[in-house]
């Protein structure tokens, strides 16, 4: 079934290009957060099509400790960087990724 725009995707294993995304802002969630992370290792995401791609990812921090990312990923055409929207930390290996 195609995504609408607007609609969610399912869950799904994290791919290179969402670790890419993580990378690219994991000091803008640090920041977020207020410490340093070790380990920013993508696990799973799903994706919302807006004008641009918000990607919420699920990363794991360290051992069963995990940070849920909003990043907005901009249309290409419009030359502007990923922005971290928001998170949540303290997050847990059981808990579901999803919007927030």
């Amino acid at each position: 079934m195609p995504m609408l725009c607007g609609g969610a995707a399912p869950p799904k294993d994290a791919t290179p290009e969402v670790q890419k995304i993580c990378d690219e802002v994991k000091a803008q969630s640090e920041e977020k957060a207020g410490m340093k992370f070790n380990k920013f290792k993508a696990k799973t995401f799903t994706s919302q099509v807006v004008a641009g791609t918000n990607y919420f990812i699920k990363v794991e921090v360290d051992g069963n400790k995990y940070v849920h990312l909003c990043v907005h990923k901009p249309l290409p055409h419009e030359n502007k960087p990923l922005t971290l929207l928001r998170q949540e930390t303290d997050k847990l290996d059981h808990e579901t990724i999803g919007f927030f």
